[in-house]
């Protein structure tokens, strides 16, 4: 399965749910994640990747700092996690 199909899932989901699933940019900073999710009360951000991908080096101290910051930050890899986040969410 492809990220892109990962994702497509994810922004589907949480659609049909009533959230907001926006592409997420930061301009001028890199490794952010690609989504924020709006739902429910709640906001958090997750980095897609497609199966078995890895998070590059970048990726993992933004995410680490973001963290550290209070900030929820999932990483989505498979449409079986899509599922799960969306049940938790909704």
């Amino acid at each position: 399965m492809r990220e892109s199909s990962i994702e497509r899932k994810l922004v589907q989901g949480i659609k049909k749910a009533g959230g907001l699933c926006m592409k997420f940019t930061s301009p001028g900073r890199r490794g952010v994640p690609d989504r924020i999710i709006l739902i429910n009360g709640k906001i958090l951000f997750v980095e897609l990747k497609a199966p078995g991908g890895e998070l590059s080096e970048l990726q993992r101290v933004m995410i680490s700092n973001m963290r550290f910051n209070g900030a929820r930050v999932e990483i989505i890899d498979s449409a079986e996690k899509v599922y799960r986040l969306l049940e938790e969410l909704t």
